[in-house]
């Protein structure tokens, strides 16, 4: 088999990738990277000093960064699923709301993560509060970008759909989705219901014990 994934299955960065891989259909190693596989660890710091993860590997070339992997899954091994549209304007839509996600959603519930775990330089009440407050502005903006779209950006499944779910559904469980945005909410459901989703989801089970502002008993 020629394609690995590093990674870790409760990792919002790994879980997109590997909705990606789902939706292309194409076979893969998936090589947890964890103290129970320090083999693992080791290959991945060896290719990848960053030492941030997924790391794709295909043969001997090694494909970094989530976004990079799944628009290199698009050119490498397209599947029934095109993530990224052909026309370049309707691609340059997936690409900024893949952005929007990662840095709008994801990086804000991440400042209540690094607090609680005392990465950085301010309370874990102070953390979450100013999560709260940015994630608030990102679902604001979400609602109404939301109106008449099925999926993130229209009605088809894209590499903007694979970084909305993993980072909705950890940001979710840090601000939860006023009832105010029902477009939103209900995306956020449209996600969870997708079978690479579902599949993301459920293998990251075992580990929701490692979510530091405690993992509530849903999703």
């Amino acid at each position: 088999m020629s394609l690995a994934l590093y990674g870790h299955p409760f990792s919002s960065y790994t879980q997109k990738a590997l909705i990606a891989l789902y939706e292309v259909g194409t076979p893969f190693e998936f090589r947890c990277i964890s103290p129970d596989h320090p083999q693992h660890t080791a290959e991945w710091l060896k290719r990848w000093p960053m030492a941030k993860f997924p790391l794709l590997l295909d043969g001997e070339r090694a494909v970094f960064e989530t976004s990079i992997i799944i628009e290199y899954l698009q050119l490498a091994y397209p599947g029934p699923v095109r993530l990224l549209p052909a026309d370049p304007m309707a691609a340059l839509e997936v690409r900024f709301l893949d952005r929007f996600f990662d840095l709008y959603v994801m990086d804000a519930m991440q400042v209540a993560v690094e607090a609680a775990l005392k990465r950085i330089a301010m309370t874990p009440e102070d953390g979450l509060a100013l999560a709260r407050e940015r994630l608030g502005r990102a679902y604001a903006w979400l609602e109404g970008a939301l109106g008449g779209r099925i999926w993130a950006t229209g009605a088809e499944f894209t590499m903007a759909d694979c970084a909305a779910a993993p980072f909705l559904f950890y940001a979710d469980w840090t601000h939860p989705i006023p009832e105010e945005f029902p477009l939103l909410r209900a995306y956020r459901a449209r996600l969870l219901a997708r079978p690479s989703v579902v599949r993301a989801v459920d293998e990251a089970r075992p580990f929701r014990h490692y979510f530091p502002l405690g993992a509530p008993d849903r999703d």
